[in-house]
C-alpha cells in the first residue's frame, strides 16, 4: 500500500511517502520504475513501514492512517490522500473514529473536517490487551490439547504410570481430568504446609461447580485442621450445598485425585517443597489399591452436611447445626467462625442443650443426638456416600 505514482514524500510521515519495498495498498499505483510483480505483498516484520497495527484488528488503510494522524493534528482528509485514495481515506478515517482511535473536529467555515489522532497508549492499549488475553486462552488451550494428548498417547501405549514435572504441567493435567470426568471424583485432600499447585479453594472454582452441573458425583475427605481455617470452611459449606459429599477425618496420608475409577493423580513426594513432581496412574494393581484407601478413608470418617436452602436457620436449626459441628469434631471456636457467631454463644447453647437434655458431658450430649435424630433433621441431613 506505499507508494504511488508521483506521490511526494511528506514531512514525519511514519507509513507512507518516498520509502519503497512496501506493498501497494488498494487504489495504488506500484512505485514508479517497478513492477506490481516485484512488489512485496507487505513489508517484513521489523521493517518501519509495516502494518503493525493490523495485528490489533486495523485493516492496511486504517493502519496508515492512524499513523499520519499521529504525525499530523487536526489534518484534513486531502492532506492524507496520495498512497492512498480518497474514498479509501474517507472510509479508514470513518472506522478510526468509530473505534475512538480519531476524533473529527467541527468543520471549518469552508465546511473542511479536520482528524486528529487519540492517544496510542489510551486508544491501543485496550486493543493490546485484549489480544494478550486471547493469546493467553490460546495458550491454555494449547496446554489443555498438550495433556489431553499425552493422556490418549498413554493410554494407547499402554503405560500404567506416567510421571509429570512442575507445577504448570501438574495443575493442567488434573484439570484435565476433572473435566473428563464422567461418573465421579473422588480426592483426598489433607492439610499440607507446602505450596499447594492448586489449592482446595482454586480447584473449587475452576471444577466443582462444573462438574455437579453435569451431575458428576463428587466425594472427598479432608482433615479436621483444614476447618479451622474460615475460608476453606466457607468452600466446604458451598460444596456441601452443592451436592457435594464430604468426611472429614484426623488424619490423611497423602493428597489423592481419581476420577471414574479409570486414572489417579497423586504426588511423588508429599513432603517436597522445591520444584513439584506427580505421578498419573491408570488402570493397573496399583489404581485399584489407591480406591481402596479412598474408601477406607471415606467411610471412617465423620460426614460433613449443611443447611442447603440459604434461609436463616431457625434456634432449633442452629443448635442442630453446632451439634452436627461438634459431632465432626470441630472446636467450639471453629464451629463459632463457620456459623458465624460468638464463641460463647455456642458454649452457652451448648450449655442450655445439655441441660435440656440431661447430658453431663459433651459426649453424652453426642450419643443423645445421634440416637434422637438431630443429625439426620431438616437443618442438617447426614450423607451417604453412592453406591462405587
Amino acid at each position: 500500500m506505499r507508494g504511488g505514482e508521483g506521490a511526494r514524500a511528506r514531512p514525519g510521515h511514519g507509513g507512507a511517502g518516498e520509502r519503497d519495498g512496501g506493498a501497494p495498498g488498494p487504489g495504488t499505483v506500484p512505485p514508479q520504475g517497478r513492477g506490481a510483480a516485484d512488489a512485496p505483498a507487505v513489508p517484513p516484520a521489523g521493517h518501519p513501514d509495516a502494518p503493525l497495527l493490523t495485528l490489533l484488528g486495523l485493516d492496511e488503510a486504517e493502519d496508515a492512517v492512524y499513523r499520519l494522524l499521529v504525525d499530523r493534528p487536526d489534518c484534513e482528509p486531502e492532506a492524507l490522500q496520495g498512497p492512498l485514495s480518497g474514498p479509501l481515506v474517507a472510509r479508514a478515517l470513518e472506522s478510526l473514529v468509530e473505534r475512538g482511535l480519531a476524533s473529527a473536529g467541527r468543520p471549518d467555515t469552508d465546511g473542511t473536517v479536520r482528524y486528529r489522532a487519540a492517544s496510542p497508549v489510551l486508544a491501543l492499549g485496550s486493543l493490546l490487551e485484549s489480544r494478550r488475553a486471547a493469546l493467553r486462552q490460546v495458550e491454555s488451550f494449547v496446554g489443555d490439547l498438550t495433556e489431553r494428548h499425552r493422556s490418549a498417547q498413554a493410554h494407547a501405549s499402554g503405560v500404567p504410570v506416567e510421571v509429570l514435572t512442575g507445577p504448570a504441567a501438574i495443575r493442567r493435567r488434573l484439570l484435565t481430568m476433572q473435566r473428563q470426568a464422567v461418573n465421579e471424583v473422588c480426592t483426598l485432600v489433607p492439610t499440607r504446609h507446602a505450596p499447594a499447585v492448586l489449592s482446595y479453594e482454586d480447584n473449587h472454582t475452576e471444577a466443582d461447580e462444573e462438574l455437579m452441573r453435569r451431575g458428576v458425583t463428587v466425594r472427598s475427605v479432608v482433615e479436621r485442621e483444614g476447618l479451622e481455617r474460615p475460608e476453606t470452611a466457607a468452600v466446604l459449606a458451598s460444596c456441601v450445598a452443592l451436592g457435594q459429599h464430604i468426611s472429614v477425618t484426623d488424619r490423611l496420608p497423602i493428597k489423592l485425585v481419581i476420577v471414574d475409577r479409570r486414572v489417579a493423580l497423586l504426588p511423588l513426594n508429599p513432603e517436597r517443597e522445591t520444584e513439584p513432581v506427580a505421578l498419573v496412574v491408570h488402570r493397573t494393581g496399583l489404581l485399584t489399591a489407591l480406591c481402596s484407601l479412598f474408601e477406607e478413608h471415606f467411610e471412617k470418617g465423620w460426614r460433613l452436611s449443611g443447611s442447603g436452602d440459604g434461609r436463616e436457620a431457625t434456634p432449633a436449626g442452629t443448635d442442630r447445626d453446632i451439634v452436627a459441628l461438634l459431632h465432626v469434631g470441630l472446636t467450639d471456636a471453629a464451629i463459632a467462625r463457620q456459623l458465624g457467631m460468638g464463641h460463647r454463644t455456642v458454649q452457652r447453647r451448648l450449655r442450655a442443650l445439655m441441660d435440656e437434655v440431661g447430658a453431663a458431658t459433651r459426649f453424652q450430649l453426642g450419643w443423645h443426638a445421634a440416637r434422637e435424630g438431630w443429625l439426620d433433621g431438616p437443618a442438617r441431613t447426614r450423607s451417604t456416600a453412592p453406591e462405587a
